[in-house]
């Protein structure tokens, strides 16, 4: 079996890592890739927003499936072009994707499946910001309609920043076009969790449940990012909350696609909020979540290719995949400025003895030099581990990116904190 993966940041390495394990899989290609990737795999540059040049790469290579990793290539419509010429793949349609690709078009159809929600305006205008900056109270959520690279939500703590924050989206100051419309929602308190499935339109599978952490520092201040970690383990929702995960969002979510004429398939994230107001859904993205990826691939067992070529020819079969008991966590290594401006080209070192430690480090923002890694993008590594239990996983995590450096290197130093501390809640309440 051969099995092409379309993108090249830490969660199509992830993907394409685990994807090598299964027995059947012959060869691994990428594109474009990037440098870790190219130490696993075979890398082929290529322009992943356009659909036909990936269809005919698949074509020439010969592959058994293709997985789309990025959300752009889904909302560009490459899945309709894999699927007019009878290619297997995994990712939904132009359509379908519009779950992510539009926040307005997302919260319109959960009201439409009654799929619990914060309440929301929609602005187009500066005219309108008046009418609807202040309905929900303060701090209020502000969301830029279309793709932003986990940059386009804005949390304002009071009108001045809210109205000031507004215009900018909307004039294209923040998130360039992405933010000519936006989304004004009651912000909403509680416990954020990434929760997964990969559906054939009909059947699936869910992944564990995992936490991200988006804020840019410590003790989440500064600005979203696309996630500085995220850590797995099986405390972040109890059975009772999977069950009532699956029916209240994800089962009514694949049904209200299926009405529409519009089945999903491929992977689903529901972005949730666990609070006061009960279950809440943030936002629908249309992949795998990245770093989310990282530490679920580094705890799942099984063929998991033969999962994906099930899910790719509508067969979907839940069972050839396992989960191992031991949390895993991911701690992302990024360079000094983002998710504003930053340097590239600085030379990784360290990289050997991290993985000689038992991480396996992912690359995200990554490139070959004279080769040599070097960085690339904002977002450069995710260094994964696991361990007996989350203090261990953190632990081995952290001490793996000690050994890893580059210039300006930076990173979260309370990756899993709020899981820690769950955990001396319920200790707390099992001794009481």
């Amino acid at each position: 079996m051969k099995v092409l993966v379309i993108g090249g940041g830490g969660r199509e390495h992830a993907l394409s890592w685990k994807i090598a394990q299964s027995g059947g899989v012959e060869q691994v290609y990428c594109t474009p890739g990037n440098a870790g990737m190219a130490m696993e795999a075979s890398c082929i540059p290529g322009d992943i927003l356009d659909p036909r040049e990936m269809a005919s790469l698949a074509e020439t290579l010969g592959v058994s499936f293709t997985v789309v990793g990025p959300e752009a290539p889904l909302v560009a419509g490459v899945v309709d072009e894999f699927e007019a010429r009878g290619l297997p793949v995994v990712g939904p349609s132009q359509a379908a994707a519009q779950l992510e690709g539009s926040k307005v078009f997302a919260k319109l159809f959960l009201n439409e499946c009654n799929i619990p929600t914060a309440p929301f305006a929609v602005v187009e205008s500066v005219s309108e910001i008046d009418a609807h900056i202040g309905r929900f109270g303060f701090p209020v959520a502000l969301k830029a309609d279309g793709l932003a690279a986990g940059k386009g939500v804005v949390i304002a703590r009071d009108e001045a920043e809210a109205r000031e924050q507004a215009r900018k989206m909307l004039s294209g100051q923040l998130v360039g076009g992405a933010g000519r419309r936006l989304l004004v929602e009651r912000f909403l308190r509680g416990r954020e969790v990434s929760f997964i499935v990969l559906s054939d339109g009909e059947r699936y599978f869910e992944y564990p449940a995992t936490q991200d952490h988006k804020a840019a520092f410590d003790n989440d201040e500064g600005p979203n990012t696309g996630g500085m970690g995220a850590y797995c383990d099986d405390g972040i929702v109890s059975d009772d909350l999977r069950r009532q995960i699956v029916a209240t969002v994800v089962e009514p979510a694949l049904a209200g696609m299926r009405r529409r004429g519009q089945v999903f398939r491929g992977f689903l994230y529901c972005g949730l909020m666990i609070g006061g107001e009960g279950l809440q859904v943030l936002e629908f993205n249309v992949r795998m979540g990245d770093p989310e990826t990282q530490p679920l691939m580094y705890r799942l067992n099984g063929d998991f290719a033969g999962l994906l070529h099930g899910a790719a020819r509508k067969s979907l079969d839940s069972t050839l995949v396992g989960v191992d008991r031991g949390p895993t966590a991911c701690v992302v290594m990024a360079s000094q400025g983002y998710p504003g401006s930053y340097r590239k080209g600085f030379a990784i070192g360290g990289l050997r003895e991290a993985e000689a430690a038992g991480a396996k480090v992912f690359h995200a923002g990554t490139q070959l030099s004279r080769g040599v890694p070097v960085s690339a993008g904002g977002r450069v590594l995710g260094v994964t581990a696991r361990g007996a239990d989350l203090q261990s996983a953190l632990d081995n995590a952290y001490a793996a990116v000690e050994k890893i450096h580059f210039e300006g290197a930076r990173r979260r130093g309370d990756i899993g904190r709020k899981g820690l501390e769950r955990e001396k809640r319920e200790k707390v309440k099992v001794l009481g």
